[in-house]
């Protein structure tokens, strides 16, 4: 796997900076660094950077091939990260679904949008060998 000194980096537009930070503080995410044009998050150990940058926002957001997330190897931990997304009455793009059932590649996954319309998607594989 990675090492620890390596951050995987993602830039992505955003159309209001303080409704993007409400969001993704929301969803648990630190808020790292903030200056008038954008807003840098660490996104579950990555680094999430929104610019401002409304007229770039995607007006009718598709799942594919577009989208970003995180994939759990913890079962117990993508309940939890289902749960607090629940809880924090975040929007979702998609509800819990099942992927490729009954196949090697079975999958669960759930999508949020966020307020510049990105998707994020949440999935956990039965086989950890499919992670990848």
């Amino acid at each position: 796997m990675r090492d620890t000194n390596k951050v995987f980096h993602l830039a992505i537009p955003c159309k209001d900076l303080d409704e993007t930070v409400d969001f993704y503080e929301k969803l648990g995410c630190t808020l790292a660094r903030r200056y008038d044009d954008r807003v840098t998050f660490n996104f579950f150990g990555d680094q999430v950077v929104c610019h401002l940058n409304p007229e770039s926002v995607d007006e009718r957001p598709k799942m594919y091939p577009r989208h970003y997330g995180i994939t759990f190897t913890d079962k117990e931990e993508f309940d939890q990260a289902l749960t607090f997304a629940q809880e924090q009455k975040l929007p979702f793009f998609q509800e819990l679904m099942i992927r490729f059932k009954g196949k090697k590649e079975e999958h669960v996954t759930f999508f949020l949008i966020d307020p510049a319309n990105n998707l994020l998607e949440f999935k956990y594989y039965h086989d950890i060998e499919m992670v990848y």
